[in-house]
């Protein structure tokens, strides 16, 4: 056997002899999950919700009409009219499922973010309809001057955040026509100068709040149900907002035909600004 080969199979015993280096382990990483959606803080279960649960329905249709009428009306001018409030002569006729079917569709396309205000002291329903909690909200900004970013809910239903309605204070009337309203009304539009500001209000004939608001918002929409109001009513809802930009009026449970007749039906008259 050569040098050379002996050196070789020594080299190889020493090999076999000696222990195997240990594996050196290194720190791992646990593998990132990808972030969870916003979850949505709306449980939108009510029928009446069409906007969000049967956005193929006729109704929903009607809605997304009533949005484009609207923003055509809103966007006519150079200076942009976000913010509108909804109301109604006397309560149960639908002004606050207008609202928030106006406000879903609105929300729910790229373009427009919406914040939906429950100006509704006296009985507040939208948090109610939408399944959520809340217990602070406009009438904790009016009376002890929190912050409105601070009680805003995102409710994950598209780009709409609620205002709650908040605590109900002693006389809604007063605070209404207050200057801190007024200070609010124009703060909240300054401040979304890009975002549709829905106010949900009392009925317009048994109180006073809506007298108010109506100057103070760039526009009016009006909610009738058909067979609850008379024209003399009606009347007297329009001769208590004089003075007011009047959008239009949403006919609401008419009679129609064409539609299934356990649908509402919608529809707003831009002409009826010139009858108010």
């Amino acid at each position: 056997m050569s040098r050379i080969e002996e050196a070789i199979e020594k080299a190889a015993q020493k090999r076999g002899h000696s222990e195997a280096p240990k594996a050196v382990r290194l720190p791992t990483r646990e593998p990132q999950s990808p972030l969870p959606p916003t979850p949505s803080v709306a449980e939108i279960a009510n029928p009446f919700l069409v906007s969000a649960n049967a956005p193929n329905s006729p109704v929903a249709e009607e809605y997304r009409k009533l949005k484009s009428i609207l923003v055509k009306l809103v966007s006519q001018e150079d200076e942009f009219k976000n913010t509108l409030m909804v109301t109604s002569c006397l309560a149960g006729e639908g002004k606050s499922i207008t609202s928030l079917n106006l406000a879903i569709s609105l929300a729910q396309e790229y373009d427009h973010t919406v914040l939906l205000v429950d100006g509704d002291l006296r009985k507040p329903s939208l948090h109610k309809y939408l399944g959520i909690e809340a217990e602070r909200g406009l009438s904790d900004c009016l009376l002890h001057g929190v912050d409105v970013g601070d009680v805003l809910i995102k409710t994950g239903v598209g780009k709409l955040s609620l205002l709650p309605a908040g605590a109900r204070p002693g006389n809604p009337g007063e605070l209404f026509s207050s200057q801190k309203m007024r200070e609010l009304i124009s703060e909240m539009k300054h401040r979304y100068p890009d975002r549709f500001i829905i106010i949900d209000t009392p009925p317009i004939i048994p109180f006073s709040e809506c007298r108010s608001l109506a100057p103070t918002v760039d526009g009016v929409l009006f909610v009738v149900m058909e067979g609850v109001v008379t024209l003399d009513t009606i009347k007297e809802g329009f001769d208590a907002l004089k003075g007011s930009n009047m959008l239009g009026i949403v006919y609401n449970q008419a009679a129609n035909s064409g539609l299934r007749k356990d649908y509402y039906y919608y529809y707003t008259d831009p002409a009826a600004r010139k009858t108010a």
